[in-house]
């Protein structure tokens, strides 16, 4: 039996193409037992093809088990998502993006025992674009959710490991999780901090492994020998499931463990 004081929490890292949507059916439902998993967020910026998102991919992820979607910098490749964007609150897209962009990038969901999650997603700007400030921008909205619940789950998508572990270092003490995402490369440094917030640098990817970070090999060393654009093929071999498993404490919002998945 589920102990009701503990939120478990999967997070999903990034889903690159069809066979990230394959490894995600394959897994799944099994993790969700083996975990006694609350509540699945996963990062789905790359389900369409390697880059962006759809409509129809969307759903296929919420067939799949997953509650909640982030992203990050490539949710806006398909122009036509955008309109989606407007109309659930279950895809969001980075907070710190200018407020009049499509889309929300927080909300709360209410896991089927009846915890309520705050999810909110950011961007870095490192190497990245130059948007708001996600420091200022996160810690504003993860005190407007606190308002509602102490459980509260990041994504920040950023290129930079400085920066994703000064946010965690920065929301110690008021959110519950800092998920990195966006390198594609799953690092091991999975720690508590202080005040009880699970960080890891980068959740990784589901997806092809035999690649680089989902891309076709043969694609990839073109682009960086040639410096030409080349036409991105995205890889099918080697197909693993990454990710991360929280238990929360329900009471006080803060984590108590946090545990890599790296399968098969």
């Amino acid at each position: 039996m589920a102990d009701l004081d503990q939120v478990t929490i999967l997070f999903i890292a990034d889903i690159v193409g069809k066979p990230g949507l394959d490894t995600v059916t394959t897994f799944l439902p099994s993790l969700k037992k083996q975990y006694k998993v609350d509540m699945c967020i996963a990062n789905g910026e790359n389900g369409d093809k390697g880059k962006g998102l759809t409509e129809p991919i969307a759903r296929q992820y919420f067939s799949a088990g997953i509650d909640i979607i982030t992203s990050g910098n490539h949710i806006w490749n398909n122009a036509a998502f955008r309109h989606y964007l407007d109309t659930t609150n279950r895809v969001l897209r980075p907070l710190n993006y200018p407020p009049e962009a499509p889309g929300r990038g927080a909300t709360v969901f209410t896991a089927p025992r009846g915890h309520q999650v705050g999810v909110l997603n950011l961007q870095g700007r490192t190497f990245m674009y130059p948007i708001d400030c996600p420091f200022k921008v996160g810690m504003q909205a993860a005190s407007r959710i606190r308002e509602k619940t102490p459980i509260i789950v990041v994504d920040m998508h950023a290129e930079a490991t400085a920066e994703k572990l000064a946010l965690a270092w920065y929301l110690d003490g008021t959110v519950s999780a800092v998920i990195g995402t966006h390198t594609h490369v799953q690092t091991a440094d999975e720690r508590i901090l202080p005040q009880g917030l699970a960080f890891i640098t980068d959740a990784g990817m589901t997806g092809p492994h035999d690649s680089v970070i989902g891309l076709d090999t043969k694609t990839a060393i073109k682009r960086f020998m040639y410096q030409v654009p080349e036409r991105y093929q995205i890889a099918s071999s080697n197909n693993r499931f990454c990710g991360v498993v929280i238990s929360i404490n329900a009471a006080s919002g803060k984590a108590a463990k946090i545990s890599r998945l790296n399968l098969p």
